[in-house]
């Protein structure tokens, strides 16, 4: 039914466009705040175990380094996982692509907000700027890796459940986590060594490979949790088809 017609059937009443009854909406506005905040999260160092310190041949295991998201971040490849296995790449692609333009909405913003002229009384402008300010090599580093990593992640998840179907939904999650989080922090990596103070070979494998085994332990830890998001998700999607 068109607009027209419905306004001359219902003279009465206003026209509204229909929310759409599936989860899709609410898993994509989840997957984006959850970028959002990991973002802001991030800039905040954080060091477990400071006071012991383990290294296996040239890897510094302990202490543990990594910022402020890392219990977060992981969270978005879960909400990724959830997209690829209930509605397939191109959705997802698309709830990718929203978080990358909120992202860099939100730099913008950011960049914007610390340029305005400060109120006399607002005397916080430099704990401001440590917060939310934008510094364009690392955000080159964390858009990029996002982008790769989560377009990859979703891409291997499809093409592996194109061949398994239902089956071997563990396999699907640790090998898309593993491409996906490996190419997420090469990517950023390589791209923010030199301003993040990494500047020998040494310290680049190292900051590479402890923080990838980091990020995949945890999303291997909370794998229960997403099997039943999954779970959640497609007994409750009306448009979910369990392919034979």
């Amino acid at each position: 039914m068109t607009v027209s017609e419905h306004a001359e059937k219902n003279p009465e009443h206003a026209t509204f466009a229909h929310v759409s009854r599936g989860y899709y909406p609410t898993i994509v506005a989840l997957f984006t705040a959850v970028l959002l905040i990991s973002n802001i999260c991030a800039t905040k160092g954080v060091a477990f175990f400071a006071g012991t310190e383990l290294a296996i041949g040239p890897l510094q295991i302990l202490p543990i380094i990594t910022d402020g998201g890392f219990f977060l971040f992981p969270m978005a490849y879960i909400l990724g996982d959830v997209l690829s296995e209930v509605y397939g790449f191109k959705a997802t692609r698309r709830a990718i692509y929203l978080g990358f333009g909120a992202m860099i909405l939100a730099s913008a913003c950011f960049w914007l907000l610390l340029r305005l002229p400060s109120a006399e009384f607002y005397t916080n402008q430099a704990a401001l700027e440590a917060v939310v300010g934008v510094y364009p090599r690392l955000l080159l580093a964390g858009l990029a890796g996002y982008l790769v990593g989560q377009l990859l992640n979703s891409l291997v998840m499809v093409t592996i459940k194109e061949r398994t179907k239902e089956k071997h939904l563990w396999a699907r999650l640790i090998g898309s986590t593993v491409v996906g989080e490996f190419a997420d922090t090469l990517i950023f990596c390589a791209i923010a060594a030199g301003a993040i103070g990494i500047s020998t070979w040494d310290d680049f494998f190292n900051y590479l490979i402890v923080g990838f085994l980091w990020k995949t332990l945890i999303e291997v830890l909370v794998m229960p949790i997403t099997y039943r998001g999954i779970a959640y998700v497609k007994k409750r999607e009306p448009t979910y088809v369990i392919a034979s």
